[in-house]
């Protein structure tokens, strides 16, 4: 099992956040497939301000460019981005065309 932590930013409106959040209270059934089925067993969002941090794990076999091409072609999933892109923003520093930005683990307790 590998874990991944990711972060992104909404857009700084608090009728935003909250919409963003009342989404993802009911996520889309297909949406939730997409992420499963693309091998991530685990995912959590956490918020603070409109800061974003995702926490995935996932299966050995997870690959995220597996993951961007089954998004791509699947229309749902399209539908899905191009709603919840309303709400986000890049955070400084992301690189062309990407959203959510993997984080570098500089600690672990073990």
């Amino acid at each position: 099992m590998r874990r991944y932590c990711l972060a992104l930013d909404l857009v700084d409106d608090q009728e935003k956040i909250a919409a963003y959040e009342r989404y993802h209270q009911q996520v889309w059934p297909e949406i939730l497939d997409s992420i499963r089925d693309a091998g991530v067993d685990q995912m959590e969002i956490y918020r603070f301000g409109n800061r974003l941090f995702m926490i995935m794990e996932v299966t050995d076999t997870f690959t995220f460019e597996q993951k961007a091409g089954s998004d791509q072609a699947n229309p749902k999933v399209q539908e899905w981005e191009t709603l919840m892109s309303r709400y986000q923003q890049v955070i400084p520093g992301t690189g062309p065309g990407e959203k959510w930005v993997l984080m570098n683990k500089i600690f672990s307790l073990k």
